[in-house]
């Protein structure tokens, strides 16, 4: 199913509610004017808040697991609206799925 195109300006949270920043890869691919995310593509996390048992483990990164089956940046698949992925605390405890709640509306892929 075609989704929307994620981009450097994208809002991605994380569950808790923490802002997810990409830092792209690759910056030749545009969308809107801005560049296209991959899921080689580093994002990091700040202002999660989550905490077990007392303990601060706040989401810090993003692991995209699946991107377009069909377009690609660079050789590598692109973010999609509903591409699938996990956070990951700074000890490296998944904590759950990416929440993608803002894209631009004039470049979809599948």
């Amino acid at each position: 199913m075609p989704g929307n195109l994620l981009h450097v300006n994208a809002t991605v949270l994380c569950p808790h509610g923490g802002q997810a920043a990409a830092q792209p890869a690759q910056t030749r691919a545009l969308v809107d004017g801005q560049t296209v995310t991959t899921i080689a593509d580093f994002y990091t996390v700040t202002g999660c808040p989550f905490t077990v048992a007392n303990k601060p483990q706040p989401c810090v990164t993003v692991e995209w697991t699946r991107g377009s089956a069909r377009l690609r940046a660079s050789g590598t698949p692109v973010l999609l609206q509903d591409s699938t992925g996990f956070c990951y605390s700074a000890d490296r405890v998944p904590q759950g799925a990416p929440m993608v709640t803002v894209v631009q509306q004039r470049g979809t892929g599948q």
